[in-house]
């Protein structure tokens, strides 16, 4: 089955009015989201969700999504440093495979290679507790995934425009 993952210029040129990009930093036990603002500049972290069965996760994504007026996902495609996909790549892969025949919702992947690393470590600096990282560092990271991707799309945008 092929990948439904869209390019990230994809989505967001058919993004509906209004509405807002969500990002996901998607590990085995929590999934982080981010927003972004209605202008597509700044990633906001959101909340963390704890995953407990596929079908629940995308249930509570959606319910949340929704909530927020979200239209579309970018999602972390966590690569290996080498550009390589290892068995999160896959697991990213099957979710998204797995989400989008019960959404309408567009999906982007955007690399997420460091963001964890360095989320954890911006954390570390500001001298934060280590049971506030585990507590903040999945949505800080959708976060940082979302930002990034929003900075390349403000990038191409101003390309374009010359």
């Amino acid at each position: 089955m092929a990948d439904p993952a869209l390019t990230l210029d994809v989505v967001f040129d058919g993004l509906p009015p209004k509405t807002r990009l969500m990002g996901l930093d998607l590990g085995t036990t929590t999934i982080g989201l981010a927003l972004a603002d209605l202008g597509h500049r700044i990633a906001t972290p959101l909340e963390t969700i704890r995953r407990v069965k596929f079908k629940k996760d995308v249930e509570i994504l959606l319910a949340i999504a929704g909530k927020h007026g979200v239209g579309g996902f970018v999602i972390g495609l966590p690569l290996n440093m080498d550009g390589s996909e290892g068995p999160r790549v896959q697991a990213t892969r099957a979710f998204v495979r797995n989400l989008t025949p019960l959404t309408n919702l567009k999906v982007a992947y955007w690399d997420e290679r460091l963001s964890t690393v360095a989320v954890t470590r911006t954390l570390i600096e500001a001298d934060t507790s280590r049971a506030r990282r585990a507590e903040v560092v999945d949505k800080l990271a959708a976060a940082f995934i979302l930002q990034g991707a929003l900075d390349w799309l403000n990038r191409q945008e101003r390309l374009r425009d010359g």
